[in-house]
């Protein structure tokens, strides 16, 4: 891995680290918004409902980080994938390019 996948790799890392944290962040306040306008829960209750949602948002929060993750690297294979292509096609012009200079040139030093 060179330089540049690893600053790469380690931005993406802390983008899903905030994404992650943002995203707990908004699920802590929901569910103490939730818990705070329930009457009769005892403290017990409201832990539990706490530490429930917030793992099951820790876990929705991955599930989306690599989804996210996953397009991203398919859509960079497109890219790669289309750049090749294209790469491919201007060396294949340029190669024929190549050829019918040197055979013209080879025509007209040989005919002139």
């Amino acid at each position: 891995m060179d330089i540049h996948q690893e600053a790469s790799r380690g931005l993406t890392d802390i983008e899903s680290f905030l994404y992650r944290q943002a995203h707990l962040r908004a699920a802590r306040r929901r569910v103490g918004d939730f818990t705070g306008r329930e009457p009769g829960l005892t403290a017990d209750q409201k832990a539990d409902i706490e530490r429930w949602y917030l793992e099951e948002q820790i876990y929705v929060a991955c599930m989306v980080t690599e989804h996210i993750a996953d397009r991203v690297s398919a859509a960079e294979e497109d890219h790669r994938l289309r750049f090749t292509r294209r790469l491919r096609g201007v060396l294949v012009a340029m190669a024929l390019v190549t050829v019918a200079v040197t055979v013209s040139v080879t025509v007209i030093l040989t005919h002139g």
